[in-house]
């Protein structure tokens, strides 16, 4: 029997739960698109880095995530880190079924996945670039690779906070998490060094983007353009609780580089590191990682992915 085309990986609990109870429509989708395909489902987190890992060693190269932001990370980090099939060689498309669903938002994959799937087969191959980022988790350095956006500072410890509290479930429970967050948050002293430049502040926030899209739809990065072979990066420095919230609005319409204390910049390398005794805080694509030192370098063309 011939192996199939396509590798899916299902994350069940997405969007609490809905991607497992329309997993019979979405199969019946890909079998009218004319799609073989083979499914397997996560069960833990982290587990698709494996499942990538199983797949790839029976020679799959075209892989499928049906889920969210999260999943896409650990699917793209399956991809980097398994040994079986070069890179370059494999092919990735997410079916977007998430919270934020902030990626696909950027390559305009539909979040219907009745316009979507009828496409895969022929939508357009690109190369996106891909991050690599280094941080400390309990004293040990580690490395995660990300295809969207990273954060510090704030963005940092709210998910963080996300990790620890789990009592929210809806959007509005996720921005009464934010508000009062944010009037918890110190700012804490840190050093981002980027072409022989270094800025030292107190640092509201500090992001690095392939893509410009977090938060559900925020734009912290709106200068990141997935395949320009640079990473955007955006540092806010000591804003007030109130000026916060009375510039809400720029972070949904692209305009936050207009705040006077903000700056944004454009590199293929960023360090950040701690100053003084408390570290910064840092996550990627919504999951908490760990603190400062971090260190981020950009992989040009690294990725090919399918997008209408």
């Amino acid at each position: 029997m011939n192996q199939p085309e396509w590798y899916i990986i299902l994350n069940p609990m997405a969007a609490n739960g809905r991607a497992e109870r329309v997993w019979p429509e979405l199969a019946k989708l890909l079998k009218t698109s004319g799609m073989d395909y083979e499914m397997v489902k996560t069960q833990h987190r982290n587990h698709a880095k494996e499942l990538v890992a199983e797949g790839t060693a029976r020679g799959f190269y075209r892989i499928i995530a049906v889920g969210g932001d999260g999943i896409n990370n650990e699917v793209i980090n399956g991809i980097f880190l398994q040994k079986h099939i070069p890179t370059q060689q494999i092919e990735y498309t997410l079916i977007p079924m998430g919270t934020g669903n902030d990626w696909s938002r950027t390559h305009q994959i539909p979040t219907d996945y009745r316009r979507w799937i009828p496409q895969i087969k022929r939508a357009k191959k690109i190369k996106q670039d891909i991050g690599l980022l280094s941080y400390f988790k309990n004293s040990i350095r580690e490395e995660r690779y990300f295809a969207n956006v990273a954060g510090l500072a704030y963005d940092g410890y709210l998910c963080k906070k996300m990790s620890e509290k789990k009592d929210f479930t809806n959007r509005i429970g996720f921005l009464w998490l934010i508000l009062k967050e944010l009037f918890e948050y110190e700012l804490r002293l840190a050093k981002v060094t980027f072409d022989k430049v270094e800025i030292i502040d107190h640092f509201y926030t500090i992001n690095i983007g392939i893509c410009r899209y977090s938060g559900g739809g925020m734009q912290f990065v709106p200068h990141a353009i997935p395949d320009d072979g640079l990473l955007a990066v955006t540092v806010a420095g000591p804003l007030s609780k109130w000026s916060v919230m009375l510039n809400s609005w720029r972070f949904y319409n692209g305009t936050i580089p207009k705040h006077s204390l903000v700056k944004t910049f454009q590199t293929k390398e960023v360090v950040v590191d701690t100053v003084g005794e408390l570290p910064t805080d840092v996550e990627v694509d919504g999951e908490y990682l760990g603190t400062t030192p971090v260190r981020c370098i950009l992989l040009e063309k690294a990725l090919t992915i399918r997008r209408p």
